[in-house]
């Protein structure tokens, strides 16, 4: 008993208390994005991602206590492949919705050989926004002329979002399953599109067997531009500030392939404090694209906050280069300038080289 302040008061002893609830609530733990500024920055070295992952597989798969956004995430990609919850036989519709299904070699369809494959990813299949990335992608190694090959109804989630939110049954199904599909055809080499998929096909797939030559689609682009087979016909001339996504950027070190291509389109870049490895999230890693982020009064939210960071010099465009931070940077935009006539517009590194070349 503790008579500091002449009541008595229960000392409880740290050895019987349960970290999940006791010691580390169920909102830190939830609220993580996986950014990894706690890792690159901490002078003890302390690895927070993997503990933190960890409670979340404890409180998903031991304790059946998550957010109710979480399951419904969960329902979608058991049942269609895609948090999004869309219909998966539609995953290659967006070929044809963006008028270059000529280009794309589908596997399932015509077969043919091929030197990559193209790991499109959910967004690009089911996100109406970010199909026009994919497309831009398409026509750009069309251009160059890569040989490359594309999965369609056969391609699945990638898992990240289920490994993040800690269902790592769910994740083993989706990555057993991907595998399946990359082994039958023979795959070797692989382009993926979004920085979460890149980091799980490139990093985490070899756990399970999974070893190929896995390039996010800013180090091709920036190889094929280096060796002649993309060159911009105009500059853009266009001020812009660029966000440093928090999985190609402090997860895989990949700063300078996205600045070089927009710069071969003639950005003019305007280099924020809050850039590279002191770059800020965007709030939708670690699973946290699809839970609601509940206002605190006094804080900004997340993504609002980094948006008036990439405002803040005035620039003409935002370009970034994951699905996840197109929406929402481009959702702190339409609320930061929901008054402006013409909102700063927000762009893929994909779309902005695409600009420089038709």
């Amino acid at each position: 008993m503790d008579m500091t302040d002449g009541a008595a008061t229960e000392v409880v002893n740290p050895m019987v208390q349960s970290l999940l609830y006791d010691v580390v609530t169920t909102d830190v733990i939830w609220d993580c994005t996986n950014c990894r500024a706690c890792m690159e920055h901490c002078p003890m070295y302390i690895e927070h991602i993997p503990k933190i992952t960890e409670m979340r597989r404890n409180l998903v798969m031991w304790q059946g206590d998550m957010p109710g956004e979480a399951q419904a995430a969960f329902t979608n990609m058991e049942r269609n492949y895609n948090p999004w919850g869309v219909g998966w036989a539609g995953r290659a519709g967006w070929l044809q919705e963006r008028g270059v299904r000529e280009m794309v070699n589908l596997l399932p369809e015509d077969g043919g050989e091929f030197e990559y494959l193209l790991y499109a990813g959910c967004a690009v299949s089911f996100d109406d926004r970010y199909k026009r990335v994919g497309e831009a992608l398409v026509r750009l190694l069309d251009k160059a002329g890569v040989k490359f090959g594309y999965l369609g109804t056969e391609e699945y989630c990638c898992g990240d979002s289920a490994r993040r939110l800690g269902n790592e049954y769910l994740y083993q199904t989706l990555a057993n399953q991907n595998l399946e599909s990359f082994n039958n055809y023979g795959v070797k080499k692989i382009i993926v599109v979004c920085p979460h998929g890149y980091n799980t096909l490139k990093n985490e797939y070899p756990q399970m067997g999974g070893n190929f030559e896995v390039y996010h689609y800013t180090e091709i682009l920036a190889k094929l531009i280096a060796e002649g087979k993309l060159k911009p016909t105009k500059s853009l001339g266009a001020k812009m500030t660029y966000h440093d996504s928090c999985f190609l950027g402090r997860h895989n070190n990949i700063y300078d392939e996205p600045r070089k291509i927009l710069q071969s389109a003639g950005g003019s870049i305007i280099e924020i404090e809050k850039a590279r490895n002191f770059g800020f999230c965007c709030g939708a890693g670690g699973g946290r694209m699809w839970l609601e982020e509940h206002a605190v009064e006094g804080y900004k939210r997340i993504n609002d906050t980094r948006t008036d960071q990439l405002l803040e010099p005035k620039p003409q465009m935002i370009v970034t280069n994951c699905p996840f931070c197109l929406t929402m940077v481009s959702d702190g935009v339409k609320g930061v300038e929901a008054d402006v006539e013409e909102p700063t517009k927000v762009y893929d590194v994909a779309e902005v080289l695409w600009q420089a070349m038709s």
